[in-house]
């Protein structure tokens, strides 16, 4: 086989678990025999598409067994896998289209409304369109009119069944590109991350190897596979590992709840927010978790309480650090230290290395505040089509600057003092200030912006817009959400409006966010 990316991980799992269900869904159970193959037929039917090595193929949907399919047909062609954010408003997901200059788009039928209003422009020539209930009937997924002259539109099942279920073994080694994940960018427009086959391969290994996963886990994944830590440290892991997936599109306590039980999940990955809730629903008393023995948290730390609710059912916590670029992860923090290293983001994953360095390049001392910089072989060498930010991103051409200030202590722990620059992360979901900031400068009442993250009970903080108002100007926080409405995804949109009538302001003029944020 000449195929040594991850797209030839189903192949090789089939020769040694083939019977073995490998996802469960509403849409029913997938062997890996049965995955593999569909697999080889969704890549014949791209391929037919006229998709080949290094095209780009972008997916727009929920957690379904279609966003593996295609994430696994594109490695076996050697395309670049892009997945996109459901939440996000259509003209955000037409940049990421016209960016990463995607060749075909895979959308739900349910996101059909999105998927047109964002494909003008993009040049894009083919789609499948996928029915919630994985049928066939096109006028269950048929595509208005107007928007088939920008694509022509496939049903995704009837695509699958008329392409040859030949393997397809196309050349792809490590160095390949796999994936473009996007990440929000500081100054307003969201860069490409592109991670390899590499990069995917030595981060799944970090996990297996610091996890102890082992093949008869079985995994519930309810964040979005969108999401680099959901696809990269819950899905993929589990599927090299030859263990069992159960997806699920979204997110309900109850629901989560009766899922463990009934499929004895033993792996479950999410954010603060989603522990909280679990935990806060009515039926967390009586359900049945005696399976789950390995909880991983990330994106901010795990508030006491929830701690203490899960720890009471004797389940601890794994926390991590991590980012899109390190695929994504950093640091994890065992079980057995979240007591005694409360606070800390742990110790570096199995193959990656990470160091403190002072503004000059040099490494300090424990204890020390820096900026934490990251090498390994799961960290991205670029970002696609941005040069100039490739550049200022790595130091001494080899360490990844997270941007990320914090410090290690003796035993070498990592403890993150301050998150990147003013990212504001509201239940797992990062919203950089710029992106939003420049589409609230376009208000025409709007003198001068600024957006920071304020405490919120439930999502653990959310986005506050402070602003100055033209003369004669005026503007109320729902008028500011309904302009913001359809602009961006709803959970960048601000909750909160203060108008006030001057910035805290640097010598150049830069508004000085820690002074605004005191003032408030």
């Amino acid at each position: 086989m000449d195929n040594n990316g991850v797209g030839s991980w189903l192949q090789r799992r089939r020769r040694k678990s083939g019977s073995k269900a490998a996802l469960v869904s509403r849409a029913g159970t997938l062997s890996y025999e049965e995955l593999a193959e569909r697999t080889d037929r969704l890549a014949n039917a791209l391929r037919d598409r006229g998709v080949a090595k290094g095209d780009r193929v972008a997916y727009l949907g929920e957690n379904h067994p279609s966003f593996v399919e295609t994430f696994f047909a594109c490695g076996l062609l050697g395309a670049i896998f892009v997945p996109l954010n459901t939440r996000l408003a259509p003209p955000e997901l037409q940049f990421q289209l016209q960016d990463s200059g995607a060749r075909l788009l895979v959308n739900a039928a349910a996101l059909e409304a999105s998927a047109a209003a964002a494909l003008e422009g993009t040049g894009i020539a083919h789609r499948l369109v996928v029915a919630a209930d994985g049928g066939t009937e096109p006028s269950a997924v048929m595509a208005p009119a107007a928007v088939e002259r920008f694509a022509a539109v496939s049903h995704y099942e009837a695509a699958l069944q008329a392409a040859s279920p030949e393997p397809i073994d196309v050349p792809v080694g490590h160095d390949d590109p796999a994936m473009i994940l996007y990440t929000s960018g500081t100054t307003g427009k969201p860069k490409g991350a592109l991670l390899t086959h590499g990069n995917i391969t030595w981060n799944c290994i970090n996990t297996i190897v610091d996890m102890d996963l082992n093949r008869n886990d079985v995994a519930l994944m309810i964040s979005p596979l969108f999401h680099v830590a959901s696809l990269d440290m819950g899905l993929l892991p589990m599927l090299l590992k030859g263990a069992t997936v159960v997806l699920e599109a979204k997110f309900d306590p109850a629901r989560v709840l009766e899922l463990i039980q009934e499929h004895k999940v033993t792996t479950l990955n999410g954010v603060p927010t989603t522990f909280q809730l679990l935990c806060e629903d009515p039926g967390w008393a009586t359900a049945d978790l005696s399976s789950l023995d390995k909880l991983t948290c990330g994106g901010s730390a795990i508030p006491r309480r929830v701690l203490d609710a899960y720890e009471d059912r004797g389940i601890g916590f794994t926390s991590c650090y991590g980012m899109t670029e390190t695929a994504p992860g950093v640091t994890m923090l065992p079980v057995d230290r979240s007591r005694a290293k409360a606070g800390s983001a742990g110790l570096p994953h199995f193959f990656t290395e990470v160091r403190i360095a002072d503004p000059m390049g040099g490494t300090v001392a424990p204890g020390e505040v820096g900026e934490i910089q990251i090498s390994g072989p799961n960290v991205i060498k670029e970002y696609w089509n941005r040069p100039e930010a490739t550049a200022a991103s790595y130091a001494d051409g080899a360490w990844f600057r997270s941007g990320d200030m914090g410090y290690r202590d003796q035993e070498g722990f990592l403890f993150v003092s301050d998150r990147l620059k003013d990212m504001i992360i509201s239940g797992g979901e990062n919203i950089y200030p710029a992106e939003v900031e420049a589409v609230i400068a376009e208000h025409t009442a709007v003198g001068s912006v600024a957006v920071i993250g304020v405490p919120d009970d439930k999502w653990g903080e959310v986005p506050q817009a402070i602003v100055t108002l033209r003369e004669g100007g005026s503007l109320t926080a729902e008028e500011l959400r309904g302009f913001l409405d359809g602009r961006l995804a709803r959970y960048k949109i601000p909750k909160s409006l203060v108008v006030v009538e001057d910035m805290p302001r640097t010598a150049s003029g830069k508004i000085r966010k820690m002074e605004l944020r005191k003032q408030l």
